[in-house]
């Protein structure tokens, strides 16, 4: 018994067949420092959990200067949506797996057709989608307005989306003019679109 303090802080531990055992004891620092990860691993986790609920409870964007975004079409043009400053424009969250999405494409598509010379563009965010289905409903309902990938995501976590189909509303300056969550149905689209175009 009697023996000095190890200096590496283990222990000796006398076995049933006296076998002497060597037990490294949790150096304390090391163990407070493992609890302190463990601890600010746990507050991070918890703030992005509640930053990622905040977001959702707060809704889609609705009021404000519109995101800018760049959104490079399937055909291969770039357009960026300040480049349609003085423009009212729609912007159509859709995916081609979204059967709500089917609801409103034959309207979106109609009513682009009647109101493309009249200083108003549509612009269709393909999201989470694969290329070849999004080419074939955009074959299959005959879209001509400008379409294009989110890639990563980034036009519809800056808009907010909480699903397809959402369509945003922009006025001739840049600012968010309303959203509707879901499909669209006649007179929707022309309630919205007149009283912006008659804007000065």
């Amino acid at each position: 018994m009697g023996g000095s303090e190890n200096p590496n802080h283990s222990l000796d531990v006398a076995t049933p067949d006296g076998a002497d055992v060597r037990v490294e004891s949790i150096r304390r620092g090391g163990s407070t420092w493992s609890r302190m990860t463990i601890y600010i691993s746990l507050f991070a986790v918890l703030g992005l959990l509640g930053w990622g609920l905040a977001r959702a409870q707060a809704g889609p964007r609705s009021e404000g200067r519109a995101p800018e975004f760049t959104l490079t079409t399937f055909e291969g043009e770039i357009i960026t949506l300040g480049g349609l400053q003085g423009k009212v424009v729609v912007v159509n969250f859709w995916a081609s797996w979204c059967p709500p999405c089917r609801e409103e494409a034959s309207y979106l598509e109609a009513t682009w057709r009647d109101y493309q010379d009249r200083g108003v563009m549509f612009l269709g965010v393909d999201y989470v989608d694969t290329e070849s289905e999004a080419l074939a409903y955009i074959s299959e309902f005959q879209i001509t307005y400008p379409n294009g990938p989110d890639t990563g995501t980034r036009i519809s976590q800056a808009f907010r989306i909480q699903g397809v189909p959402e369509t945003f509303f922009i006025g001739k300056d840049g600012r968010l003019r309303g959203v509707k969550v879901g499909p669209l149905a006649p007179p929707e689209l022309e309630e919205r679109l007149d009283p912006l175009l008659a804007e000065d």
